[in-house]
């Protein structure tokens, strides 16, 4: 071959493979070599001959030989033109030298090193490049692969292939053909300073004077050579950026496995080669403090230097050693976590601890040849303290961890509190205290624990804690909760995990530990346990005697039953130094897989499947039966439909056991229905059920949602409101219409066919209705919902595009099972599907879009709970309990049952525990482990499961012989799985049955395991009975078509292509799911699950996630009624295994083999009760056993009677109610117990019986089939139960009752009573003892554990988890206490100067497995919908108009379509006296000649008419107003974001003007903002306001409104309609917001950009009378001053634009009705500005005093109105005012209600003309807060509203009467609207007698009509003309009223007078002046006043009636 490290090649075969793969990987372009061909690398250790050269020296004739003959001539190709040729210099011109680049960083990739070339031209100096270290040699010239592949330094050009290309390349210009061996000449390396050096030559064999020395010179000189440059690398760990970091660790997480070292990673090693046929894989085997980095020891699969390992060693640390988090950060591990290479802590000084230096070269250790042959173990050394010493010889038989080291420089690191106060009594632990507590930890250890470095951390802390407690409670005083987030305080735990509570730790005395003490109170502490821990001190000079000490002992046997050696060297004047060896065969081989990442063992699982390794332990397995198994399967010849017969000797045996116990008269009883099992399982041709076999019991719902889902689904959307709220503004739900959603998923085929199903199934996609397409299909819903895998990238771009474009939208990423993948994108590679989350959710795209909010789902949120999470703790959501206190909270109608019921149920010690582990099968596995050392223990324990269930499944078939004893090779849980599995479809007429499932993580032992069962069931003809269904995530899920059409038939499905796609549609299948897949990926299990088979899941990954993901497989929602699992009724359901459970004990030899043991003793049995609800079995139980939690448990058998009521419907909480005949069987129980052969054994499991149990025959020999356990023959027996009874329950229990009419009413559905019960969940025995365990907290040991993977504890000085914390304490724990690791996404989540850096539309939703997460949250993402469209939607006032009932039809004046009303038409139309608008259908009707209202249809309505009127649900238009919590982005410029101008810049300015009717000066204030000053004039810039500028009539502009709005508000500041900026589509117009000066600084602060006028302080208790007087005065004073400034400026006077618009604050939308559509007349939304630019622009606007709009009704306008486009009449709510016209009109300024109603009356009476718009209309929004309708009726002395009756409104003057502290105007209108039967009672419904109401309309109440008339000279009043008024009302008459004008109308007599006056002397002289009293007659006692106090100014008023 030419190059002697090929390895000895033997056969010519695998020379062949070996040529062909170089030849295909040198042609392939590819960066990695083919799989095969890196395999080919590993070679056999040859023995050295005598003259030190090994036997295949001689063939080493190309490589080595350097013969004196001439060399070769060698023509090298000429160099590219133009391209470099200067020596030293690659050919693209970059300096390659290494004095050029020695202080140059380095980036290489990882798997590559730096090596210096040597260039024949330049012989004083090294050329730099990087070479794959695949293709060099170790130290012993070994291990290098054929070829070559390296990066130029100089140029970056990367990937050469050849050598002979990379000399070209960099100019070496060779004469002879160019050798990597000849010219890559040393390993370089960065010194203290960083700068790179020549280090140690590079081991070519046959080069460098080949390197011929053995034993010790070989190490010597190798040693001195690179122990300076090992020194520099462990010193500097972060000047190597490219290469490897302090931490001993590959930065981007290369597998760690020492095959290829080299100097820079492990200078003083020495390593021999494994042996050829070696079959697992190398471990790392560093001898120094770094373990090295190389490719897999067994090259089966391509390895690329650019993958990463998905999992990376415990930490990597990129930070300077300066950083005082370095040390807590990197030290940090679990003895068991998934990496090949364990932390090493930087060892550079901490705490000023000195390290030593590396060992002298002359203290090595020879490991001995064949240790793991002669041990089977391969030790574990933990590194401690000092260097260890150089390994040498086999190395590969051994392995190292750093993983105790690195506890130990944990532990010596003070947290930062303790390091903030200088100089301190606060010391670590020292060296040997350290070493005396490991000790004291290994010794309390059992026998079969491994340890724990969690455990050994928290006794070092509390050691510590204990020794320094009072400096401790010292420094915690500073800390303070605001300062911890929450103070978790150290507080010192009294017992610790891993300690028993009598273990005290040793005192800790004042005097410190000596050295020279250390050693011999070690073997003080190990003497407590034998031989279990050695302590090798005494007598030992070096770490290398130690050890040499230890290796020669385990040669010899001496360690067989010692678990660890400690080794301690105290030398005097010299630091103690320590190290730990594992000798324990199960501790090593938990130990050596534990340094497997899961990615990795899976890896060498396949590898052993692959290679046929594992092909000798099933051999091995099958021969262990009496007979080889698959010939005792091949010796059945089955057919199917044609079971065969019972054999003799079954039947024998079971005669036989049928007479030992039955009298003659019942030994025929049982005779038909024992059959063989096989005949109950359905033939083909039954097992589609017939339509008469229907199971009455079988019922499918698809769970609705559930209150505890309604609840977490609204908390979530109180969440998303809360970021909505919150002042950063990141959130702006008001400006969303609709919600759009994306789920991601894991890249699990079932769990993405689930979530679509659910999705589907919950409505959610047709209540996004109209704004979604419905969903009509389930394919549609998977638009919905995306799998994380490749595809992904594609659907979340179109996503973000889609999100960019419709900025309406408000986007949902719910990211299902979150915790799946947290790699980050950096570090993982492109095709192992790992950080894809991190790359596409945490994109800036994403993370910026303001309309994407991302929704994290998990049940196990730990690992995005870290320092630098990037979810907001205020953002989680935790799913609450259901239960407090015992008391239900939600009434739910299901019950939670998960991890904490599963380990509850294990310590309520009187029933079975749903969670147990199976003695029988650990003892065989361990025995097999034993015996194959070499084989993954997953390969072991795989193959001796599946090899159980086979033998379960031939000997409860009863095909085979019973002379083959075949439940000796089985566990009694595998039997009573297997039978529960094929007996319970028998019981059901439908064949409902149970599922088994079978967790193998290895998807190619799953692959196995599959075909292996399915071969047994299909020679054994049970393929009809149940279905094998193989799990992978990767595909969809597959089942055979006649299983398929069973499910069709149970749940009705008609569609012939339908297939199952998720598990929960295997509902009441019988069958085994073998679920494969490193972790669990979200599926969902049915709940026709029984059994959780988990037994060969792996030990050795101990975070918390990765255990509960396990456990949560058998989580469960069992039904509310059923009794607690852990309580069991007296009306418990049955268990398969009662028998068998008493009897599995190890005594085999006794009576069972004497009495010729059948396979049905065991099978027969167990199907006695083929219902395995494993739940509720009978309290009592044998307490003598060790295994109490497995074997001692025996249930009842099933009552006689049960078969009769199993179809009575029972009460849910007692199903099977046969209380009294289960009572004697639990006495009958007890006493079974005393019986001796009955009773459990303590178990002594020898390897032979744990490979040969024979557990059930003791019991089963005298126990019958038929009979229940009551009729056992034990020395007290309990009488018979009735024969019929007995018959027919041996009928419908036993294995053969099904016979052709077995689908008899008796049969009852064992799927149906099992289905409200939780799984059994069966654990390796190792993971049963943490799960069960307690740590001192009182929590279980698997809470202590590191949460996940990819983070690592913050600092080992960490309190633990507690008991009380809720979820929310427990996430500020690991955000405290967690840092990711750099692998993981959330690792770079860091910025400078801040403390956290949470994405603010970010939430996670954690709660436990199974529970309804999924539907919760898409229950949510319904309602956010509907929230949405809701806040996108109004209360709207939609009422008739009123009073419409009696108008007769009128006229058409315009045609339909006019656009403006004519000026000689509107004249010549009646104006309408009637008021129509519903709101005032509590008010008194004007008169109008020929009306005639109904009183009857105004019903009288109580104050509070918000609550009364009609309203409509709209959506907002696009033109709507809005209230202050609508911010968007076109927006915020107009509510005053606008980056010219600060926020709230404004300026406050007063403006005085005086007006008649007010009597005084008054003063105005205008605040107006900085943006808004340009509508002003000021006499300078920045001087007094003069005047608001107004345009002139001409002017006209597209995106301008001429006329300024006013808008009076009052208690409305959050909810008035104040922004008009899309309602005005963006148009530039002055919006001045009117309120009262109280109010000023709150509406201001709510409204910055807004305009406000205040009202004067005399106003602050006034109504909108007062606002709309103060505005039209104003409006018409500013227009006079406009005139005056244009005459300045000469311009025309009378052209200034007169119209103002008074607008209520709630209107909302404005609508156009469209007469051109064909349906007639159609409302469609307008803009505000279409509407005022369209009235604006109307021809003659000047002409008319008032214009308006009418009110939006759903109805339309009514009658005759309908068709006329303009009207005369009342204008409410929204008017354009012409101040000018109107000068002489004024608002009321006194009123409170109807103010607008006698404001029209009076402006109509005046001449002017009123038009109403009816094609336009405005939307009045529904505002309960606020307004100008709201007044406050109080008493004036408490201040407190009171019930206040109308007739208190008012008292007769000078009495003592209960003063109100309310405007006396306002107390006189509600005083005449509520007594007006008192005050006008012949105006009651009297419509042809009126109440004459002169100059003034007031409010008389709905019964009384007002007639109203005006006194002023010339005005339009109707004609009173024989009018009857029963009513006169003078209220403050002026001097136009005068006697000769009341004499025009005649009243009836007794009508009645009201005179109102100010005061009592006004009143009097009003009486006087009109003389009244010559028709009306006064009393004294008709004097009233309102009841306001003398300051308050009450009014007067007087009453009389008509003589």
């Amino acid at each position: 071959m030419g190059n002697s490290y090929a390895g000895q090649l033997r056969t010519t075969r695998f020379e062949e493979v070996l040529h062909n793969s170089i030849e295909a990987a040198l042609r392939s372009n590819a960066v990695v070599p083919r799989p095969v061909f890196s395999q080919l690398y590993l070679e056999t250790e040859q023995p050295l001959a005598h003259d030190g050269r090994t036997e295949n020296d001689d063939e080493d004739d190309e490589v080595g030989s350097e013969s004196n003959s001439p060399p070769i001539p060698y023509q090298m190709k000429p160099p590219p033109e133009g391209c470099c040729t200067i020596d030293g210099f690659c050919q693209a011109g970059r300096d390659l030298r290494l004095s050029s680049l020695a202080s140059d960083p380095s980036d290489l990739p990882p798997g590559f090193m730096l090596v210096g070339v040597k260039s024949p031209s330049l012989p004083e100096t090294l050329l730099v490049c990087a070479v794959d270290r695949r293709f060099l040699p170790d130290e012993r010239g070994h291990n290098a692969l054929l070829g070559f592949l390296g990066n130029c330094m100089g140029c970056g050009e990367k990937g050469f292939r050849y050598f002979t290309e990379f000399s070209n390349h960099i100019n070496l210009k060779l004469n002879t053909q160019p050798k990597k061996q000849k010219h890559l000449k040393y390993h370089l390396y960065r010194n203290n300073q960083g700068v790179l050096v020549k280090g140690a030559p590079i081991c070519w064999r046959g080069h460098d004077g080949r390197m011929r020395q053995m034993g010790s010179s070989l190490s010597e000189s190798h040693v001195t050579t690179d122990e300076q440059p090992a020194n520099m690398a462990l010193t500097h760990p972060t000047h190597t950026p490219g290469n490897y970091t302090g931490s001993n660790v590959d930065p981007i997480g290369l597998p760690q496995i020492t095959d290829v070292p080299h100097s820079l990673t492990n200078g003083n090693t020495a390593i021999t080669q494994p042996p050829l046929k070696q079959s697992r894989p190398g471990r790392p085997s560093a001898k120094g403090s770094h373990a090295n980095a190389g490719p897999p020891k067994k090259r089966h699969k391509g390895w690329s230097p650019e993958s990463s390992a998905n999992t990376l060693p415990e930490s990597t640390v990129k930070t300077p050693p300066s950083s005082s988090a370095l040390s807590t950060l990197s030290v940090s591990s679990v003895i068991t976590n998934g990496a090949r290479s364990e932390t090493a802590a930087p060892l550079s000084s901490l705490q000023g601890i000195p390290l030593t230096l590396l060992s002298p070269p002359e203290l090595s250790v020879t490991i001995p040849d064949q240790l793991l042959h002669t041990c089977r173990l391969q030790p574990v050394i933990f590194k401690g303290h000092g260097p260890l010493p150089q390994l040498t010889g086999n190395a590969n038989e051994v392995l190292l961890s750093s993983l105790l080291q690195s506890c130990y420089l944990s532990s010596k690191t003070l947290p930062r509190v303790y390091q903030h106060y200088g100089p301190s009594p606060i010391q670590p632990l020292s060296t040997e205290m350290q070493i005396l507590l490991t000790v004291y930890y290994l010794v309390q250890l059992g026998p079969d624990q491994v340890p724990l470095i969690e455990d050994l951390e928290q006794i070092f802390m509390r050691s510590w804690r204990e020794s320094h407690l009072s400096e401790i409670r010292q420094y915690q005083q500073p800390q303070t909760p605001a300062s911890q987030g929450r103070h978790y305080g150290i507080e010192t735990t009294s017992t610790l995990p891993g300690l028993p509570q009598h273990f005290s730790l040793p005192p800790q005395s004042q005097q410190p530990l000596t050295p020279s003490q250390l050693p011999w109170l070690a073997q003080l502490a190990a003497s407590s346990c034998g031989e279990g821990v050695v302590v090798l001190g005494e007598n030992i000079g070096s770490l290398a005697q130690g050890l040499q000490q230890m290796f020669n002992r385990l040669m010899e046997g001496r360690l067989e039953n010692t678990n660890y050696v400690v080794i301690i060297v105290t030398t005097p004047g010299q630091e103690t130094q320590s190290c730990v060896v594992v000798t324990g065969k199960h501790q090593c081989r938990a130990l050596a897989e534990s340094m497997y990442s899961p990615k990795e063992g899976l890896k060498e699982i396949n590898h052993q499947l692959a290679t046929g390794v594992a092909q000798e332990l099933i051999h091995y397995c099958n021969s262990q039966q009496d007979g080889d198994l698959d010939s005792l399967l091949d010796s059945t010849t089955v057919d199917s439909s044609e079971p065969s017969p019972l054999s003799s000797s079954q039947e024998s045996a079971e005669e036989r056991s049928l007479k030992t116990t039955h009298s003659p008269k019942d030994t025929n009883s049982p005779k038909d229905s024992h059959k063989p099992c096989s005949k109950d399982l359905p033939s083909p041709k039954e097992s589609a059920s017939s339509p008469k076999d229907t199971c009455s019991e079988y019922s499918v719902e698809w769970r609705e949602v559930r209150p505890i889902q309604l609840a977490v689904a609204r908390k979530l959307l109180s969440h998303v409101c809360a970021i909505a709220d919150s002042s950063t503004q990141n959130l702006d739900l008001g400006s969303f219409d609709r919600v759009s959603f994306l789920i991601l998923v894991p890249s699990s085929e079932v769990t993405f066919q689930q979530t679509v199903l659910q999705l589907w199934k919950s409505g959610v996609l047709q209540e996004l209705g109209g704004l979604d397409q419905k969903c009509v299909s389930q394919r549609e819903a998977e638009r919905y919902v995306v799998k994380m895998d490749q595809s992904a990238q594609a659907r979340i771009d179109s996503l973000i595009q889609e999100a960019q474009s419709n900025s309406y939208t408000l986007y949902i990423l719910v990211h299902d099972h979150a915790h799946c993948d947290i790699n980050s994108a950096s570090h993982s590679s492109s095709d192992s599907g790992l950080g894809l989350v991190d790359q596409l959710l945490n994109s800036r795209q994403v993370r910026d879009a303001p309309n994407i909010l991302i929704l994290h789902v998990t049940s196990f949120p730990f690992a995005l709970q870290t320092q630098y999470t990037r979810i907001s703790p205020y953002n989680e959501i935790h799913w609450p309990s259901a239960f407090s206190n015992d008391v239900d909270l939600y009434h739910e109608k299901t019950r939670y049952f998960g991890v904490s019921e599963l380990l509850e149920s294990t310590r309520s010690g009187s029933s079975l525990p749903l969670m147990r582990h199976d003695s029988s099968f650990e003892s065989m596995a361990s025995a097999l482990e034993e015996r194959f050392p070499k084989l993954h223990s997953a390969v072991i324990r795989t193959t001796v499961l599946i090899q159980h269930y086979c033998v379960a499944l031939m000997a409860a078939s009863g095909r085979i012989s019973s002379s083959h004893n075949l439940h000796k090779h089985t566990s009694v849980e595998t039997l009573e799985i297997v039978q529960s599995l094929l007996t319970a479809s028998q019981q059901c007429p439908a064949h409902h049955g149970h599922m088994v499932l079978l967790r193998i993580p290895s998807l190619a032992l799953a692959e196995w395991a599959h075909r292996r069962l399915s071969r047994v069931r299909r020679q054994l003809g049970l393929e009809e009975s149940f279905e094998i269904i193989l799990g992978n995530p990767n595909q969809a899920l597959n089942i055979a078509p006649n299983f398929t059409e069973q499910i069709k038939t149970w749940l009705k499905i008609q569609d012939a292509d339908w297939v199952p796609q998720t598990y929960l549609e295997l509902e009441a299948l019988p069958c085994i799911l073998i679920l494969s897949g490193a972790e669990p990926l979200g599926e969902s299990l049915p709940r026709s699950l029984k059994y959780c088979d988990l037994r060969v899941i792996s030990c050795s990954y101990l975070q918390r996630t990765t255990l509960e993901q396990e456990l949560g497989l058998a989580a469960y929602l069992v039904r509310a009624e059923s009794r607690p699992p852990h309580n069991p009724g007296p009306g418990s359901d049955l268990l398969e295994s009662d028998a068998e459970k008493l009897s599995s004990t190890d005594n085999e030899d006794e009576d069972g083999q004497e009495n010729g043991d059948s396979p049905l003793s065991c099978s027969q049995q167990l199907q006695s009760c083929p219902d395995s609800g494993a739940l509720d079995p009978v309290p009592a139980q044998s307490t003598t056993s060790p295994n109490v939690s497995q074997k001692g448990t025996m249930d009842a058998i099933q009552p006689p009677s049960q078969s009769q009521t199993q179809l009575q419907p029972q009460p849910p909480s007692f199903p099977y109610p046969q209380a009294t005949i289960h009572q004697p069987q639990v006495q009958s129980y007890s006493q079974a117990q005393s019986v001796p052969q009955l009773q459990p054994q303590p178990q002594i499991q020898s390897q032979n019986q744990s490979l040969s149990q024979t557990n059930s025959q003791a019991y089963t020999q005298t126990l019958p089939q038929p009979q229940s356990l009551s009729q056992i023959q034990i020395p007290h027996p309990q009488p018979h139960a009735p024969a019929q009874s007995r018959r027919q329950h041996s009928k419908s229990t036993s294995s053969g009752s099904l016979s052709p009419q077995g689908s008899s009413p008796h049969q009852s559905c064992s799927w149906a009573r099992g289905v409200s019960r939780p799984p059994s969940v069966l654990l390796p025995r190792a993971l049963y003892d943490i799960i069960t365990a307690s740590d001192s907290s009182g929590l279980p040991r698997c809470t202590s554990f590191l949460p996940h993977m990819s983070v690592a504890w913050a600092s080992s000085f960490r309190p633990l988890l507690s008991k009380m914390m809720t979820c929310t304490e427990q996430s500020l724990y690991y955000r405290q206490w967690t840092v990711p690791r750099s692998y993981h996404m959330d690792s770079s989540n860091r910025t400078e100067g801040r403390s956290d850096n949470f994405h603010p539309r970010r939430l996670l939703l954690s709660g436990p497995p199974q529970v309804g997460k999924t539907g919760a949250y898409l229950h949510f993402l319904g309602i956010l919908s509907r929230m949405l469209i809701r806040l996108m939607e109004v209360d709207i006032y939609d009422e008739e108009d009123i009073n419409y009932s009696t108008q007769t039809e009128g006229v058409l004046y315009h045609p339909p379509n006019a656009s403006w009303p004519n000026l000689d038409i509107m004249r010549t139309m009646p104006f309408d006296y009637t008021i129509h608008d519903p709101k005032y259908d509590d008010i008194s009707s004007v008169y109008c000649p020929g009306s005639t209202p109904s009183f009857e249809g105004n019903p009288v309505r109580q104050e509070d008419v918000y609550l009364r009127r009609r309203t409509s649900r709209i959506k907002l238009s696009k033109y709507a107003a809005y209230n202050t919590y609508h911010h968007c982005e076109q927006c915020h410029q107009y509510l005053g974001f606008n980056p010219r101008y600060q926020m709230y810049e404004s300026t406050l300015h007063a403006f005085t003007f005086t007006h008649l009717l007010l009597g005084e000066e008054i003063q105005l204030y205008f605040i107006i903002p900085k943006s808004k000053e340009h509508y002003f004039s000021f006499s300078q810039p920045g001087g007094q306001l003069e005047s608001m500028r107004l345009p002139l009539t001409s002017d006209w502009s597209p995106d301008c409104i001429k006329s300024p709005i006013f808008t009076p508000t009052t208690g409305r500041h959050e909810h008035g309609l104040f922004n008009l900026y899309h309602a005005m589509d963006g148009a530039s117009h002055l919006h001045i917001l009117v309120v009262k000066e109280y109010e000023m600084a709150v509406y201001k602060k709510y409204w910055p950009n807004h305009i406000m006028l205040v009202l004067p302080t005399v106003f602050n208790g006034a109504g909108i009378g007062a606002a709309h007087f103060l505005i039209k005065e104003l409006s018409y004073h500013n227009l006079k001053l406009e005139r005056s400034r244009r005459l300045e400026g000469g311009g025309p006077t009378v052209d200034v634009w007169p119209f103002v618009i008074l607008t209520d604050d709630s209107c909302v939308m404005w609508n156009a009705v469209d007469l051109d559509a064909r349906n007639g007349s159609v409302e469609h939304a307008v803009s505000l500005k279409q509407i005022l630019q369209h009235m604006e622009a109307c021809p003659d606007l000047a002409h008319y005093g008032l214009c308006g709009i009418r009110k939006w009704s759903s109805c339309g306008l009514t009658g005759n109105k309908q068709r006329e486009p303009f009207s005369r009449g009342h204008l409410h709510d929204f008017l354009l005012l012409n101040v000018d016209r109107s000068q002489n009109v004024q608002y009321d300024q006194n009123r409170f209600t109807c103010h607008d109603v006698d404001f029209t009356l009076r402006l109509h009476s005046a001449g002017l003309l009123v038009c109403r718009f009816n094609s336009f209309s405005v939307m009045k929004k529904q505002i309960a807060i606020g307004g100008y309708r709201t007044f406050i009726i109080k008493t004036k002395t408490t201040d407190v509203p009171t019930s206040v009756g109308p007739s208190q409104y008012i008292c007769a003057p000078d009495s003592k009467h209960l003063f109100l502290a309310t405007p006396a105007q306002l107390l006189l209108e509600k005083y005449l609207q509520h007594t007006r039967q008192k005050l006008f009672p012949l105006s009651t419904k009297n419509y042809t007698h009126p109440v004459l109401s002169v100059d003034c309309y007031l409010n008389l109440g709905p019964e009384v009509t007002v007639c109203f008339v005006s006194s002023r000279p010339h005005s339009v009043n109707i004609s009173t003309t024989g009018l009857l008024f029963s009513g006169l009302l003078l209220c403050f008459a002026d001097s136009f009223v005068t006697p000769g004008f009341l004499k025009k109308f005649t009243f009836l007599k007794g009508a009645t007078l009201c005179v109102i006056s100010a005061d009592r002397s006004s009143l009097r002289q009003t009486v006087g002046r009109l003389e009244l009293e010559e028709e009306w007659r006064f009393r004294l006692s008709d004097e009233f006043q309102t009841a306001n106090a003398k300051e308050d100014r009450p009014l007067f008023f007087l009453t009389g009636k008509h003589i």
